[in-house]
């Protein structure tokens, strides 16, 4: 995998995940499962590295915009800015 970008991290709530699975099927259906709760940017592929088991897949999400009814307390509150004294 390349190396995470500064600004795919560089507020709270924003994360990227890198997926580690046995083959494409289940990669991608544990990217639609966090893509069905928050903002995610999807991966388009997989990926394999020579000699390692498995396909490799990273996706970004934006924990700050929940997606989902089924849970609203868990999108984390907005950042704001600390008020100046």
């Amino acid at each position: 995998m390349n190396p995470i970008n500064e600004a795919h991290v560089s507020e709270p709530g924003l994360v990227v995940v890198d997926v580690a699975a046995a083959d494409d099927a289940t990669a991608r259906a544990f990217q639609q499962l966090l893509a069905d709760r928050w903002a995610t940017a999807t991966a388009e592929h997989t990926t394999r590295d020579a000699g390692e088991p498995g396909v490799r897949l990273r996706c970004y999400l934006d924990l700050r915009q929940l997606i989902s009814p089924a849970a609203p307390d868990e999108a984390l509150p907005p950042v704001r800015a600390a008020a100046s004294r």
